[in-house]
């Protein structure tokens, strides 16, 4: 008996050879008329929606299917993704991972696309539940707890059993401070007349400031924020620019923008996937690029990175 993964593969190679097995249906197919093209019962395409996993958008209290972006799904996940040319990374922001990708970009020019936005931990990985992302660049506390709490990150969305969690490398979080207030002492940092960069919800850097505040029994009242930030070096840029006098962050964006940095603690920055973008080509090149000698070269002169571990499988174990 055909297997759901081997009706799939052969619907997407209908959608491939550009033919579909219902010219009838139409652009926007309802519960019943997907199911019939995806030639399974009612409760599977249930079962794929409730996991996030089929391209799918409720209007009036109805499921309706866009068959364009259904054939999309079914290209990228047949024949471990046909889509093996693009490497879209979301989640969370880092200097270096950035002119990596920027290196790979410019070596594999118009062959493939390969694309960094940086939108935070938590928006990164909804963007990986629903295929928007290829992979997520995560950090969410100390890296001692890292293999503790990144499963637990990743456990809340319903297609993690689909995915696995590689260590990217170890970076060194901080406070980074304007040039002026270099050498204060960190309650001096937390009076009400410091300007501080907020970071948005859901970012791993705010999580790790309130966690900072709650262990100091700093009070998070007396921080007045002057500007807002949506990623690590977008902090960086508004302190250097002189919009706000401190902000969370690594060693490696400070040096970046000529901050002085308050070191506090090590954390992990990680990368979740789905388990068929681990073997891509585009991804392995990423590692390789991060345990090769060019990088570690530069990651000395941002400081505060650590790659024992680069590449290592963290979860599942």
């Amino acid at each position: 008996m055909a297997t759901f993964e081997d009706r799939l593969e052969d619907v997407a190679a209908e959608a491939a050879a550009g033919r579909r097995p219902d010219e009838e249906l139409p652009r926007f197919m309802s519960v019943r008329q997907v199911a019939r093209y995806l030639q399974v019962n009612e409760k599977k395409i249930y079962a794929l929606v409730a996991d996030g996993i089929i391209p799918a958008s409720k209007v009036t209290g109805k499921w309706l299917f866009p068959r364009d972006l259904v054939d999309q799904w079914l290209l990228e996940s047949s024949h471990g993704g046909l889509l093996a040319d693009r490497m879209l990374l979301a989640g969370s922001d880092d200097p270096l991972i950035y002119r990596v990708i920027m290196q790979i970009a410019n070596e594999v020019q118009a062959k493939a696309l390969i694309s960094y936005t940086s939108t935070g931990t938590q928006l990164g990985l909804s963007l990986l539940a629903r295929r928007r992302a290829d992979i997520c660049g995560i950090h969410w506390g100390p890296a001692e707890e890292s293999r503790q709490r990144h499963p637990a990150l990743l456990r809340q969305y319903p297609q993690h059993h689909d995915w696995v969690l590689v260590r990217g490398f170890l970076r060194e979080q901080g406070l980074m401070v304007a040039p002026a207030l270099a050498g204060s002492d960190p309650e001096e940092l937390f009076s009400r007349d410091k300007q501080w960069v907020m970071r948005q919800e859901g970012a791993g850097s705010r999580r790790f400031l309130q966690e900072l505040i709650a262990r100091h029994g700093l009070d998070p009242a007396s921080r007045r924020g002057s500007t807002r930030a949506y990623s690590e070096r977008d902090a960086a840029s508004a302190i250097a620019m002189g919009y706000a006098d401190v902000g969370i962050g690594v060693r490696a964006a400070a040096t970046e923008f000529g901050l002085d940095f308050m070191p506090i603690g090590w954390e992990a920055f990680d990368f979740a996937m789905h388990r068929r973008m681990f073997f891509r080509t585009l991804f392995q090149k990423m590692v390789d690029y991060l345990r090769g000698s060019e990088c570690h070269r530069l990651a000395q002169k941002f400081g505060g990175y650590d790659f024992s571990e680069t590449g290592n499988l963290v979860w599942p174990v």
